[in-house]
This record gives structure tokens, sequence and C-alpha cells, in this order.
């Protein structure tokens, strides 16, 4: 199954290809009917097979599952945005359905290993085997105990709330309203009791959550890996070890950069908050703006360079101009057909998901979906009017748009030249989010002058630079519980040795095995592979340096947008339209962007911000 997920938003591809990027798929498909007993491509012949039976076999496998994949989006879809008991066993059957075939149909294409193929059919081969990041076990019960849980833990999330009054339940919060909190407020104890109100949502799921990764290994097992985790590495067109070597490389280059803004706000927190944030060590979690900590953009007003301020506020622009949900989605839409895209289909602006229903339960993480492979494109979000979510709504956008572009090619090409793509075409266009940008579309009076430039980078820095370690740190984490490096007794406490080590933070109050954090996070609770997030992080920098030479922009690469340039836009849908059908390199070479993974246009982009950091931090402590 196919799924690409957002930002801190999650994005569909329509079909799941991850738990597919997500680790649970769903749609109303019946249950386990043919489990085992319908071959992909009628009853497979005896002998050596041929050439020509390999493609045949694919060219039926993709049909199968194209019909189990439209199915489980539609049903996915309606659970996600109408949370019942019933729209979660209905998940949960077309879960079962999608992961049981993909299943036999690895099994089944064992029978062509050793072949010399045509390279499509040969690629389409392994993608079966990659389809599902949490394979279901052969077993007919384990599989439909997987699915179940899968099911099971996608709903309680959604349905997580903090109610700090257990007497009144109106004075429940769910997560937006956590969020928002989370953002706003300056006192340390309001933001412990929202912080340990929401990680108590998690300790219900510790147990079947154990119970998902015996199952998922024994499905990726029966697929020929050694475990889940060598399953998801196995995704990124090199083998497993070489990837995960690859992801140090890269987080080596940048965290020199990491630990200079790191640095500079712990001492703007220190004096803000005193003792309760040390001069030289990590950051109590809860006071970084953020649930996870993964972002901190909403502590900008505590960290704003002096007389460096950006020089405008766009939550307060976008509020002052009644700007709606819709109004915020038709500014992402006009940013692409500004590029040579075609606008949205009529369906998407009749069938998306803009803003939280008041009569039901819903899953708010962003997301985007095509859930026919073809032109049913939906964004589901519950969005705010507010600068974060602006640059979301253009993420998620990316997405569609990647959808719409790769929907000629076969269904097992259609997706991104790897996870990270998907989640990094959104990043990309964000980058554009200049003031040049804002200015020419009518939302600034005036492009602020060169005096904001530290602002403006220490603003995106909170965001993009500070997510670094958190992209990389939640996969680690799997990757060790999946190998089983990390034992269950030690679920609680490998994960904060993690979040101490990368990002440099605590929790805010002593945590135990009776607790299970990383259930907290939206990623863990539905099973979406992570890596992928770390992987946009590099990857935008360099489409974003790819696009802006194409589009003969000169000067400091932050100050790009390419907005309007149908040159870089037909650059950008070059790689588009290749969706997976390559590996990953040829995809980056297409957008002129080389064909190795490269940090250097992070660094490039940010190089002020961290001269402007290194003098800051002179004379305070580094690390922690």
């Amino acid at each position: 199954m196919k799924f690409n997920w957002g930002l801190g938003g999650v994005m569909f591809s329509g079909f799941l290809r991850t738990g597919a990027v997500l680790g649970i798929f769903v749609g109303g498909v019946f249950l386990m009917a043919w489990i085992g007993t319908e071959p992909a491509s009628g009853t497979m012949p005896n002998g050596a097979p041929t050439v020509d039976e390999a493609r045949a076999f694919t060219d039926a496998a993709e049909t199968k599952l194209l019909d189990l994949w439209i199915k489980s989006g539609r049903a996915s879809w309606v659970q996600q945005t109408f949370i019942t008991d019933d729209t979660q066993r209905i998940s949960a059957d077309a879960d079962l359905a999608v992961k049981s075939e993909t299943a036999r149909l690895a099994a089944e294409a064992r029978r062509f290993d050793g072949m010399t193929l045509p390279e499509d059919v040969a690629r389409k081969l392994k993608l079966i085997r990659l389809s599902v990041d949490i394979p279901a076990p052969r077993d007919p019960a384990e599989a439909a105990e997987l699915a179940k849980i899968d099911s099971s833990l996608h709903a309680d999330y959604g349905k997580g709330k903090w109610c700090p009054d257990a007497s009144d339940a109106s004075k429940c919060l769910n997560i937006d309203q956590l969020e928002k909190l989370m953002a706003s407020s300056r006192d340390p104890e309001e933001l412990k009791r929202a912080w340990i109100g929401w990680h108590a949502i998690a300790p219900p799921m510790r147990e079947r959550y154990e119970r998902m990764v015996e199952l998922g290994n024994k499905g990726a097992r029966e697929l020929g890996f050694a475990d889940m985790g060598s399953q998801w590495r196995s995704n990124y067109d090199m083998p497993p070890d070489k990837f995960a070597a690859e992801i140090e490389r890269l987080w080596q280059q940048v965290r020199p950069l990491y630990e200079s803004l790191h640095a500079y706000v712990r001492t703007r927190l220190h004096e803000k908050y005193g003792a309760a944030v040390p001069a030289d060590g990590p950051i109590p979690a809860e006071l970084l703006g953020n649930l996870w900590a993964q972002g901190w953009t909403n502590i900008y007003p505590l960290v704003a360079p002096p007389q460096g301020d950006s020089g405008y506020d766009l939550t307060e622009i976008l509020k002052s101009r009644n700007t709606d949900a819709v109004g915020m989605v038709k500014f992402g839409e006009r940013f692409f057909v500004s590029l040579g895209f075609d606008p949205l289909p009529e369906t998407f602006w009749k069938r998306s998901m803009f803003v939280r229903p008041r009569d039901r339960e819903v899953v708010c993480h962003a997301s985007a979906w095509s859930i026919d492979f073809r032109d049913d494109l939906r964004v589901k979000m519950c969005i705010q009017i507010n600068d974060e979510d602006f640059t979301t709504v253009h993420h998620e956008l990316g997405h569609n748009f990647y959808q719409r572009a790769y929907n000629q090619l076969p269904p097992l090409f259609q997706n991104g030249a790897n996870d990270g793509f998907h989640e990094a075409v959104g990043d990309t266009i964000a980058l554009s989010i200049t003031p040049d940008y804002l200015h020419e579309i009518g939302l600034l009076d005036k492009t602020p002058g060169d005096s904001g430039d530290i602002g403006f980078l220490m603003k995106h820095a909170l965001d993009k630079v500070a997510f670094l370690p958190f992209g990389l740190l939640i996969d680690q984490w799997r990757w060790k519980v999946f190998s089983g490096e990390i034992k269950p007794a030690d679920y609680n406490k490998s994960w904060w040795e993690l979040k101490r080590k990368y990002q440099g933070v605590v929790p805010p109050v002593e945590r135990s095995e009776a607790d299970f954090d990383p259930g907290a996070k939206y990623h863990v609770a539905a099973n979406v592979p992570y890596t992928r997030y770390f992987l946009a992080a590099i990857y935008q920098y360099q489409f974003h340096r790819a696009l802006c030479k194409a589009a003969g922009f000169s000067g400091p690469l932050y100050r790009c947008s390419i907005y309007g340039n149908k040159a870089a836009g037909a650059r950008l849908k070059k790689m588009l339209e290749m969706g997976q059908s390559k590996p990953w390199p040829d995809a980056l070479e297409a957008v002129g962007a080389g064909r190795e993974l490269d940090a250097s246009a992070i660094l490039e982009y940010y190089a002020p911000l961290k001269k402007w950091l290194d003098e800051q931090n002179a004379g305070h402590p580094t690390g922690w």
C-alpha cells in the first residue's frame, strides 16, 4: 500500500505504501475470503520461469493490488474523518486484505529470484516486497490480529485528549487545543501539565505495540528480511547497512549547525526561565513550544535576534485579512499553477477536509491523498489561520501535485522516487515563501530590508534545523526495537536516551517504563516510517538550490523564490513525472541536483545565521 506523509502533518499518497507511509491502511474490502487461495495470475506454471511469466505476474499483481489500494484508501479516508468502532473495523479489514495479499504476492515473486529480467519488471518485483511497511504474517489469524492492532493504535491517537479536570469532560483538550497551548503559554507549570497530560494517552498502547512488533517482524522475515527495520532501510536503492551509514554521514554534516542553534536557544531560555534551563545541559522538552520538541518556531519571540526581526508577522497579516481555511489552500494552489501545473480538480474542493468537524472525532494530522491514483486528490487538515499552517498547506499540496504528475505510470511506480522525495517536494515550495513572494502575492505591502535577514533565517532554523535530530531519532529507536537491540522492558528508557543524545532535550518529569512516550507521537502510533522526514530536510535544500539555478536566480539562497518561474517548474515537473520508476539518484539528477545526498545546500542556506550564532555563543558552552 502506498502512503506518503507530510511534515508535521501526514500525507497520504492515496494508497498506502508504508503502512505505506503510514503503517496502517484502510479500505472496505471483503475480509480474508481469498487469502492464500487465489494466485495473482492464475495457477503458477511448473518448471523454470520465463521472462514472459514474470511480466505477466507483475501485471496481474498490479491489477489486484490497485483494486485493493483504492478500496483501502476510501475506507481509510472514512475512518480518519469519522472515527467510530465500525469505521475502525472496516479500516482493519481493508488493511488486512492489502497486507495479506501483498505478503502472498511477495512470496510468489520469489520464484523469479536470480533471473535476468527487464529493468521495469525487476523493479516491480522488488517494490511488491517493499510495499507494506508493517507486513502481515501468512497465518490468517495473525494477519487479522495485526490489522486490528494497527487500526486501534491509530484510532487511540486520533481520539486522544487531556482532561485537566476529570470531573468536567467539557474542559478536555484535543490535540489542536493542546498544540495551541504549547505554542502560546510561557507558564512553565502549565506547559509541564499539558505535556504530561498528552503523553498520558500512550501507555495503553504499549502492550499492543509490543505485539505489533512481533507480528510485523514475523511478516518481514517471511518476505526474506531480517526484521522490519531492515525492510524499511531496503527501500532506498542501496543495501540497508549502507543506507544507515549514509544517514549518519548526513547527520554529522549538519550537527554543528544544530548544536550552534541549540546553544543559543538554551542561553535565551535560561535567561527567561532561570535554573529550570541549565546553562550547559539539555533543554526541558516542554519549554520549546511543541509537544514533541520537534520544531521550535513557537518560541521565536523569546529568541528573536535584537534589531534583527523579520519585520512582519504572517499570522497577524492572514487574520487581519480574514483569510479562511479555503483561502489558505488557494494560496498554495496558485503557487503551483504559477509554475505551469494545472489547477486542482473541482472534486478536491468538494471532498477535502479543511477544518475540524464539530460533530465527530477525526484524525487532524495533516495528510494529502490520491484516492483513485488518478484525479481524486484530497487534503485532510484542521487548518488554523497562522504562519505554520500556511507553510503546511504548501507542503501538503506538494504531495498532491506529485501524485498527479506520476498518475500515468503503472501503479507500482506511482510513488515518490523514495519517501523522502515525497516529503521534500512541498517543503521545497515552502522555501520559496520569502518576503519577496509574500509581497508579490499581496500579503506584504513592501519587502523588508536586509536588516531582517537574520530574523528570517532564525525563524526558519527554529523549524527546519531544530527538526533535524528529531527526524533522525524516531527510526533510530524503531530500528533498534525491531532488531531486538532495544527490549520491551527498555522502550521508554531508550527513547529518552536517544532524545538526549541527538536533540539535547529531557522530559519535564521523571519517566519510567510505566510510560510509553514514543506512542504520544502520531507516526509511532500509526506506524509511519520517519527517516523520510530527515531525508526531506536535506533534499529540499538540494532541490531548492537546483531550481533556483534553473530559474536564473543569483544571490543568497535564502532569498530565492521560484514563484512564477516556468523554467523551474518544468525542471520540477520532469522529476515528479518519473515517480518511482527509476532509482532515486536518477530523479535527483533530473531536477539538476546531482546524484548524491548532500547537506551542503542547507549549510549554504543558513551560513549567515551560523556565523551570527557562533558570535552570540562566544563565552557560552556548546553541547550538552
